[in-house]
């Protein structure tokens, strides 16, 4: 059952490298004119990406490590906006945040691919969530990714609808 959810774990880079190199470099930061409907938080593609990286290095395996190791810990959320700005998303290096994403990544899937069901059964209580289990993390890592995989394919959108949208406007106005 878990071994489904952490092969997609695993599969994961490769997906998010795929779609975020459609992105045209000149449009890594471009923000749309409104957020309405975005399936993720609303950051630019390139922020998409940092705060992947930065969540599963000081979000989830900081949480797995927690939850592993101490008795029922209360496990705090992060602000991701807050990080964007701490960490200047905007400016990042893509190529070194996929890089750094896909080794945090590893390191994630290696670990849980080591435990034992006895593991994937401790408790914690995860900010905002509530009380879980590791096995519970490793859904909600999953369910985190698909979110920003969605939010990407969003922005790929919306994108193409400003550019589909430009020439007609052009037209209507001559």
């Amino acid at each position: 059952m878990i071994a489904a959810t952490i092969e997609a774990l695993a599969a994961f880079p490769a997906r998010l490298e795929t779609t975020f190199a459609e992105f045209p470099a000149a449009l890594l930061d471009w923000s749309p004119p409104s957020w309405d409907g975005v399936p993720s938080e609303a950051f630019t593609p390139i922020a998409q990406i940092c705060h992947l990286r930065d969540i599963e290095v000081d979000g989830y395996r900081e949480r797995f490590r927690r939850a592993l190791g101490e008795d029922n810990p209360l496990l705090p959320t992060l602000d991701g906006f807050a990080l964007a700005r701490q960490r200047a998303y905007a400016e990042a290096d893509p190529g070194v945040a996929l890089a750094a994403f896909r080794a945090a990544r590893a390191d994630t899937v290696e670990l849980l691919s080591a435990l034992g069901e006895r593991e994937f059964e401790r408790p914690a209580i995860f900010e905002d969530y509530g009380a879980l289990t590791v096995r519970s993390l490793v859904h909600l890592l999953c369910s985190h990714d698909q979110q920003h995989l969605a939010g990407l394919h969003w922005l790929l959108a919306r994108i193409d609808m400003t550019r589909s949208a430009a020439p007609a406007q052009k037209k209507e106005t001559t």
